[in-house]
């Protein structure tokens, strides 16, 4: 229904929608951009100049190439493209190039790869169920969905201003979902795998992925009452996956391992020498955690219960610092946050498999392993709650419930990029953005769930209002007063610490859903 829907009168919106976010992005090419310019810069000139063998080990600028191989041959193709525009930006001595057709070379080309985003989120729609048909075309869930992923402003600035290439990434990721969707397993795991060798960051849902094609594409019938019918099971099909896996593996990491270079790769893809948080805290568990250790460390100079001259002082004053010494709590190991991570994923597994909801269950784990890792993950960057926040978008559009979730982790995950954009010029750029896409997400949400109760409570509502004096504290307030100079890290830390308070409780919010959700007796039946 909903592929007819999508298919009678709805590609005219559904192109137009596509053609004006391009425009926008288009427009911000001028924009400012952050270090990432610099980096995937670098790995053009690598991929360009030095044979295979030394792609992994160039080290000439700081920015070394640390993504899988898929993702070093996506920039070898554009170097060749990037020569007609300016050769000079292929130079690895030439760090921090950049000339004007360098900068339009490099906009540009995320934007066209963003084509693959755009197919992928058509592909998300066709799989919406039509039953709430709507007169009005703003109000039909499939044109809802189309804006809040296409439009996602998390994306539009992440990508487009600040600078990377997530779009196409998303767009391999979420056709996969689709294609899972439609019961086409065997293309929906070789999109993955393939995802999986362009940025390893996709490994954190990768569970979700493991577990449903094990539920539903290996084992092929259930019992009437929904449980596993274990002599279902098929091997063909378990041999197809792993055939899919193992040939996309060799494909990518074949050449390194004749190399002899694997372990070299391998170093380069996992850095653990990093700190256990990102120069900025992403907002997540390790955020309240380190904010809890600064309180008692004042709270414990202050009644001299700590030795202020044995205390590290960036520890006390840096909130920049990348290896972060805990002065009160127990300092964090990688090993620590692996074994976090995991014990936060497995409920969600277990769910998927024991409770099977077809598509919307494995959406729902795919979702909370994506929070779960961002939660407790080693060395998080803030823009991983992309990850979480994209596939949400599909379940906001079904269940009010999950609605307010979305609302909830949305707003605030979007707000705690507020500091990647860091410049004057781009401070408009963000709120306008920032507000509109909020407020078409809360009004359309809302207008789509009329019938039901209020989609946040009064207590979500108060949290999130809170935002608004929170930025204009640190945008405006704070760079006028004294504390600047002291303590250039207090607008980070309250933003992280404040939106950490929001994503957990999301996060606690849908694990609840999940796990105490029953399942109809129609749904057992599938």
């Amino acid at each position: 229904q909903g592929a007819r829907a999508m298919a009678a009168g709805g590609r005219g919106w559904f192109r137009a929608l596509a053609l004006g976010v391009s425009f926008l992005k288009c427009l911000l090419i001028p924009a400012y951009y952050s270090t990432d310019f610099e980096v995937h810069r670098n790995w053009l000139a690598i991929t360009h100049n030095l044979p295979l063998s030394q792609w992994y080990y160039e080290a000439t600028s700081e920015w070394t190439l640390d993504y899988p191989p898929f993702f070093a041959w996506f920039e070898y193709v554009l170097s060749h493209v990037a020569k007609y525009f300016d050769p000079q930006m292929l130079v690895v001595e030439n760090l921090n190039y950049s000339s004007r057709a360098t900068i339009f070379f490099q906009r540009l080309s995320v934007i066209f790869t963003d084509t693959l985003f755009i197919y992928a989120v058509h592909e998300c729609c066709r799989c919406i169920n039509g039953k709430r048909a709507a007169k009005d075309i703003l109000e039909k869930p499939t044109f809802i969905l189309a804006v809040l992923l296409l439009w996602n402003f998390g994306l539009l600035i992440v990508d487009h201003i600040h600078f990377q290439y997530n779009g196409f990434l998303f767009g391999l990721m979420l056709l996969s979902v689709a294609r899972l969707c439609q019961k086409r397993y065997l293309e929906g795991a070789l999109l993955f795998a393939v995802l999986l060798h362009f940025k390893h960051i996709y490994m954190y849902v990768a569970p979700a992925y493991g577990i449903y094609l094990l539920r539903s594409y290996c084992f092929t019938a259930n019992n009437a009452d929904g449980s596993l019918k274990w002599r279902s099971f098929s091997f063909l099909h378990v041999t197809l996956l792993g055939l899919i896996v193992c040939l996309v593996s060799a494909l990518s990491l074949g050449p390194f391992l004749v190399l002899g270079q694997l372990p070299q790769v391998i170093s380069r893809l996992f850095p653990f020498k990093r700190g256990l948080c990102h120069a900025y805290w992403a907002p997540n568990f390790w955020a309240l955690y380190n904010a809890m250790d600064k309180a008692l460390t004042i709270l414990g100079l202050k009644c001299n219960f700590l030795d202020g001259t044995k205390i590290p002082k960036a520890s006390m004053t840096g909130g920049l610092v990348q290896e972060f010494q805990h002065t009160v709590l127990p300092s964090v190991t990688p090993l620590a946050t692996l074994i976090c991570t995991f014990i936060a994923i497995l409920p969600s597994v277990f769910c998927l498999w024991f409770k099977p909801q077809g598509p919307r269950g494995f959406l729902q784990c795919l979702v909370l392993c994506a929070l779960s890792s961002f939660m407790f993950g080693w060395h998080v960057h803030e823009k991983a709650i992309l990850l979480a926040i994209l596939p949400l978008s599909l379940l906001s559009i079904q269940r009010a419930k999950d609605a307010g979730i979305y609302l909830i982790l949305a707003t605030t995950g979007h707000f705690s990029l507020f500091p990647l954009l860091f410049t004057l010029p781009e401070l408009p750029i963000k709120i306008l953005l920032m507000l509109l896409f909020t407020v078409y997400s809360f009004s359309s949400l809302k207008s789509l769930f009329r019938r039901e109760k209020p989609l946040l409570n009064w207590l979500e509502t108060i949290y999130l209002i809170q935002l608004v004096p929170l930025e204009i504290f640190c945008e405006i307030i704070f760079p006028l007063t004294p504390w600047k100079r002291h303590f250039p890290f207090v607008p980070l830390l309250l933003t992280s610490v404040y939106c950490a308070l929001g994503i957990t409780y999301a996060w606690l919010k849908l694990y609840v859903s999940v796990l105490t959700e029953r399942i109809s007796v129609r749904q057992k039946a599938e």
